[in-house]
């Protein structure tokens, strides 16, 4: 007999704060002494004047490298072979999900040590040991599961705050439903992200997530709409990128990772971000469970305060088509999908009827307006 381990699974250092671009080196110098730094374009010159001289100053080697839009094959070898080029012992990413999977990449590929600085908070993505590679044209093509999280992940507060207020709540949608898929997958004994047992460490920081999302997300959205740095902004970012990154790995995903799943396949919902997708996604999994309504309502609260799409009509749907719902559950109770990890056995009909009564639930509590 197999006994499948339970586990806890995250990057071995996290650290949040402010003006952290500008202390690289703090950072680097325990894992190299020559950075190979990938960087989204928009923060490539705060890089340079920066992060470099700070890099420099200590004796750190550097050379910093524009991300070419999107963590393909191709941008991969090329990446890859720019940090053999430069006899880099260390790969530093700065941006968005996609420039960090690709810091991620190759640092897997050459055996490297990597050290990501997130530029949005939009998902918990730097924190896991996973990288979505796509083709050339942007679609998807597989996930690259890695063997270890990344090193170290460094929170700057003061470019975190500045993003585009609707990144930042699509994180807290994401984050949102980190307790509730770890809860059902830990009742279920279920399978976490790493294809082991959810852990009851995994459960408690998801627990945490969202304790802090409640506590904070009035203030932390104050903070985000005036781009300033305040201890609410700070706590919702430690839900947002890491509780849920580490909380979801160890913990477990279920219904609402896999409703979005099958969204990917609704036409009118392309523009909608991952978090908000993830929102209905939980509203679905909630009224699957039957949950208690001060339950609901607080879920409620929370999408409503961080600005996120309550119904499917704000999300961007046009018109309900009743093939093309059917087709979404069909996709979210694929066989190896995490609706596998719900307490209870679902139909793809199930299913189908729980997403228009969420999206019923959605239309009444905005009607409370």
């Amino acid at each position: 007999m197999t006994i499948t381990p339970r586990t806890v699974t995250s990057p071995k250092k996290f650290i949040i704060g402010k003006g952290l671009l500008g202390q690289m080196q703090d950072y680097v110098k325990d894992f190299g002494d020559n950075a190979f730094i990938i960087s989204d374009e928009f923060i490539l010159n705060r890089v340079k004047d920066e992060a470099v001289s700070s890099l420099t100053d200590a004796g750190i080697k550097s050379a910093v490298e524009k991300f070419n839009y999107e963590c393909s094959e191709a941008e991969i070898k090329r990446l890859g072979a720019l940090a053999e080029q430069q006899r880099a012992n260390v790969i530093v990413g700065v941006g968005g999900g996609k420039t960090l999977d690709s810091a991620k990449s190759v640092a897997y590929y050459h055996k490297l040590p990597v050290v990501l600085y997130p530029t949005i908070a939009s998902t918990d993505a730097p924190c896991t040991a996973l990288a979505v590679i796509y083709t050339e044209s942007g679609e998807f093509e597989r996930y690259l599961f890695l063997p270890q999280n990344p090193d170290a992940v460094i929170a700057d507060t003061s470019i975190l705050c500045a993003a585009p207020a609707r990144f930042f709540a699509a994180g807290v949608g994401d984050a949102l439903a980190t307790y509730f898929e770890a809860r059902t997958c830990y009742a279920a004994d279920g399978v976490n992200l790493v294809l082991k047992k959810p852990s009851r460490t995994g459960l408690g920081l998801a627990k945490l997530c969202f304790e802090l999302l409640s506590e904070n997300v009035e203030a932390a959205m104050d903070a985000v709409r005036n781009k300033i740095v305040t201890p609410a902004l700070e706590q919702t970012i430690e839900a947002t990128i890491y509780l849920s990154g580490v909380g979801a790995e160890a913990g477990g995903l279920a219904c609402a990772h896999a409703v979005n799943n099958g969204m990917s396949a609704v036409p009118d919902l392309h523009r909608a971000q991952h978090g908000e997708k993830v929102v209905f996604g939980l509203l679905t999994q909630l009224v699957l469970e039957n949950a208690p309504k001060a339950e609901i309502d607080e879920v409620i609260r929370i999408i409503k305060v961080a600005g996120l799409p309550l119904t499917l009509a704000d999300m961007g749907l046009k018109t309900f088509v009743e093939a093309e719902w059917r087709n979404v559950a069909k996709i979210a109770c694929a066989e190896g999908d995490t609706m596998g990890n719900m307490t209870m056995e679902l139909s793809e009909d199930d299913v189908y009827q729980a997403m228009i009564a969420a999206n019923a639930l959605a239309e009444r509590y905005k009607a409370q307006e």
